[in-house]
């Protein structure tokens, strides 16, 4: 038995442990997302498919295994979904402009080397790729954001059913004021975590800062960075939003009866 093989068995011992069902729910998902994800590839590498419409597709499929399979159907669940659905086709409209704007798809000078027996006329458009990349990269904050303020703010409206619309407006934003923080900085940290040896090779390379904020493999991984804090922050009006809505009607329907 390897060394991943022992590394998977402690994770699923400590989320069936702490996280019970759900947590071995959550471990099966890892495996459901990688499908969704291999198979996107798939489809990605033929030429008469567009991969935009692949990824929203994926991201449909990736929100239902990590809100509906993990925590099932529910109102907090729904509404967190639809709230991701929302800004995730916000972003696919802003990233497209962003991406056509800075030409940053495809090879950076630096992979020159590594892809020079290969041939580059492949049919794919590399811009539609840099764009799902960045989708796909975005989403799992998003979601995650979604579903933190719709849980919260369900509970709020359980434990004081008499609190206002703009009030329960109002608590919804502040906690994802909270969240907005330190989301921010995790993808910030993965960045220079996963492209830790890139800054050091541009360092061997006598990069100048100039050269190093040009470079196209930084300035992908930069665009890509301030897109999801871009789909954190809208996430969490929407969601406030979305989920006031949903509560009032629930309660304008109570009443009702």
């Amino acid at each position: 038995m390897n060394v991943i093989t022992w590394l998977a068995a402690i994770l699923l011992l400590l989320m069936v442990l702490i996280g019970g069902k759900k947590g071995v729910r959550s471990f099966f998902s890892l495996f459901l997302n990688f499908g969704v994800l291999f198979i996107t590839m798939f489809f990605m590498l033929s030429p008469t498919v567009n991969p935009i419409l692949i990824t929203f597709i994926a991201s449909i499929l990736i929100g239902c295994i990590n809100l509906f399979f993990i925590n099932q159907v529910n109102r907090k669940t729904v509404t967190a979904f639809i709230s991701t659905m929302v800004t995730i086709i916000i972003l696919l409209f802003f990233i497209v402009i962003v991406s056509e704007a800075l030409m940053i798809q495809g090879f950076g000078e630096e992979e020159t080397e590594a892809i020079s027996g290969f041939s580059l006329y492949i049919g794919i458009d590399f811009m539609k790729i840099g764009v799902s990349v960045i989708i796909m990269s975005t989403i799992g904050a998003v979601m995650d954001v979604a579903i933190s303020i719709a849980s919260s703010m369900h509970e709020m409206i359980r434990h004081n059913p008499s609190i206002t619309k703009k009030e329960l407006f109002a608590s919804g934003v502040r906690i994802g004021r909270d969240i907005l923080g330190t989301d921010t900085n995790t993808l910030f940290f993965a960045f220079f975590g996963g492209y830790l040896a890139l800054l050091i090779w541009f360092k061997d390379l006598s990069y100048s800062f100039s050269d190093i904020v040009n470079s196209k493999i930084f300035s992908s991984e930069l665009v890509l960075i301030l897109c999801a804090g871009i789909g954190i922050a809208l996430v969490i009006p929407i969601t406030a939003w979305i989920n006031v809505y949903d509560l009032f009607r629930k309660r304008k329907t109570k009443e009702q009866k």
